[in-house]
């Protein structure tokens, strides 16, 4: 690897500004190539972020681009096909939620990184606010005791227009699902990680206002794996969308914080809440252009030392399908109105 990664875009939608932003901002980082096969959306890109090159493909990128990672921006049903293209051809991957739609895609993305020796990291900058970091570090520390409840409430809104702006979405074959596989994956992966494994899943999912094929709204009721309960609440029809919300309760305390911040810590020892953490963060809940690109550098930082240092990202590709494996149950559930078991390694 040359002093700074280089990386390429591929894919010049709605979430690559925040991919081009972060790496022209990170001093170790270097933006070299737009992919794009319409190229005046790469062009475009290119042209607001340095004016690097610009390609149709994967194929004229590998030939004749300067790259040492891509980041994978393209809808989520193609994440496998450009992850494992990159992979073969030597190149660090850091790819868009979700990792992956199926778990056959998912197993063969991790299987390409992990055979050509390359990195696989995953964007879920949720996990990098501050509330998120002191939630997590609050339980492993014990001071909520046993866990008991983990909510998270993802209530979005997506007008007629959003899914109507791109074929792909609200597909199946494309967009892998709706409401949470889209919008709610990341609220999906901050109570799984903050609570555990999942053990079972009762769910509803449909489309209830779009008219496109997979759920606009879905609740979900899980079993955790310590025996604690939860909700899941996802949807894309709340009008004006809430801000996603998490709630944790244990036998010692509990914790509920939104992207605007706490709103409950208290804990039986008395701890005082944090202060000095993040307030009125942008995060999409209407427009999804409206997301900071904070967490996004953040990651990409954290791969560049996973690079240099030889070790996993912080949300590695088996980590990170821990949240589809989840979800993808949660539409078995309501497919069949059946409650689900899910495997250590997925449905």
């Amino acid at each position: 690897m040359t002093k700074k990664m280089r990386f390429a875009i591929v894919g010049a939608g709605v979430i690559s500004p925040l991919h081009a932003r972060a790496i022209i901002n990170h001093p170790e980082a270097e933006l070299t190539a737009i992919v794009d096969e319409v190229q005046e959306k790469a062009e475009a890109l290119a042209k607001e972020f340095g004016s690097p090159p610009t390609f149709r493909n994967m194929e004229q990128l590998l030939q004749g681009g300067e790259v040492d990672a891509v980041c994978v921006c393209v809808p989520s049903g193609l994440h496998r096909d450009i992850t494992v293209a990159a992979a073969r051809a030597g190149k660090h991957v850091f790819c868009e939620k979700p990792l992956g739609i199926t778990a056959k895609d998912m197993d063969e993305m991790i299987e390409a990184c992990r055979t050509n020796g390359v990195k696989l990291a995953t964007v879920f900058q949720k996990r990098t606010t501050q509330e998120a970091l002191l939630t997590k570090k609050a339980i492993e520390e014990g001071k909520l005791g046993k866990l008991v409840l983990g909510d998270a409430y993802l209530k979005y809104f997506r007008s007629r227009e959003y899914y109507k702006s791109a074929g792909w979405r609200g597909t199946w074959a494309l967009d892998g699902g709706g409401a949470l596989m889209n919008q709610g994956v990341h609220g999906v992966d901050i109570i799984r990680w903050m609570m555990g494994d999942v053990e079972s899943v009762f769910a509803y999912a449909s489309p209830l206002i779009h008219d496109i094929e997979v759920e606009d709204t879905a609740v979900a009721v899980l079993k955790y794996a310590n025996g604690a309960y939860g909700v899941i609440q996802g949807a894309t029809t709340v009008n004006p969308g809430q801000e996603a919300r998490f709630e944790i309760h244990g036998e010692h305390g509990s914790i509920v914080y939104g992207d605007s911040g706490f709103k409950v810590w208290k804990t039986v020892d008395g701890e005082a809440a944090p202060i000095g953490t993040q307030k009125g963060t942008a995060d999409g809940t209407d427009d999804p252009r409206a997301i900071s690109a904070d967490g996004h550098y953040i990651l990409i930082d954290d791969l560049i030392k996973a690079v240099k240092e030889n070790r996993e990202p912080l949300i590695s590709g088996e980590e990170a399908r821990k949240s589809v494996d989840l979800i993808l149950a949660i539409y078995e559930s309501a497919r069949t109105g059946r409650e689900v078991r899910l495997q250590p390694g997925g449905v």
